[in-house]
């Protein structure tokens, strides 16, 4: 039975590793604004119309993207890619983009005010 036990122990302890890991190269990932313009096709169709509510699975307002913290919203598309968060069609886009390219889309979004010239959202 101890040696069951060990093993389990061992598992786990070799799973957080790899988990830290994981998120510690998330964590290095540098977001390119530039880049991120070309990466937000998908993104502008609903978070770049001005108080925009979904009607599917529920109403629901949709948040415009320019100007908000890069950092959050690093951490809301991982969220939404490990599924953390719940809205499916964020899941969809999510699970579709590399760490580089969430941290472009944040940077890009970051480095938007509301009255930037190449903001989509305004």
């Amino acid at each position: 039975m101890k040696k069951f036990v060990g093993k389990h122990v061992v598992i786990a302890a070799l799973s957080g590793i790899a988990g830290l890991a994981a998120s510690a190269h998330a964590a290095d990932v540098v977001g390119n604004a530039k880049a991120g313009q070309g990466k937000v096709a998908m993104c502008i169709g609903c978070h770049g119309i001005p108080d925009y509510r979904t009607a599917y699975p529920e109403v629901y307002r949709v948040p415009i993207l320019g100007g908000q913290n890069a950092a959050y919203l690093s951490n809301a598309l991982h969220a939404y890619k490990k599924g953390d968060r719940h809205f499916d069609t964020m899941r969809a886009v999510a699970s579709s983009l590399s760490d580089q390219d969430i941290a472009d889309i944040a940077a890009y979004y970051a480095a938007q005010t509301p009255t930037s010239k190449n903001n989509p959202d305004k």
